[in-house]
């Protein structure tokens, strides 16, 4: 299980490689790659920032839970931080199981998490200079209270 907060690009072709090498154990591995998106067209940047050490407990934390809930095999987590430009990968979510509904729904409840709780403050920078800290969406509140025990 990994999980690594970093400012560099992500190769999701790589990761995935490497996440899979060598096990023939598996019956599944799921992957999820967050993209930074432009809805409106005058996005000049997101900036995303967070608390080292803290943040990576947090997502540690959730990786935990969604290893026991679905008995994963294996799991990766990486997200970025610092200034992303619109189509940049923000995120990666891969995991690994026996079988393939496992993987979805743990790869689907990280998801959730990442979007809603883990400790990361974006800000969007637009090209007329207007700066806006990106608030909570109620769609991404409801996708996570399915999740609660």
């Amino acid at each position: 299980m990994k999980v690594r907060v970093q400012t560099d690009m992500l190769d999701p072709g790589a990761e995935l490689s490497e996440f899979a090498q060598g096990r023939n154990d598996l019956g599944a591995v799921v992957t999820f790659t967050g993209i930074v998106r432009d809805d409106d067209g005058t996005l000049e940047r997101m900036e995303i920032e967070h608390y080292p050490g803290m943040t990576e407990k947090a997502i540690a934390a959730i990786v935990d839970d969604a290893c026991e809930r679905w008995l994963l095999a294996d799991c990766l987590v990486i997200h970025r931080h610092g200034p992303l430009r619109p189509g940049e990968q923000i995120m990666m979510v891969a995991t690994a199981s026996k079988h393939r509904v496992a993987a979805f729904e743990a790869a689907e409840f990280l998801m959730d998490y990442l979007k809603s709780r883990a400790p990361f403050w974006k800000k969007e920078f637009a090209r007329d200079g207007a700066t806006d800290w990106v608030a909570a969406k109620v769609d991404d509140e409801d996708a996570l209270k399915r999740w609660t025990k």
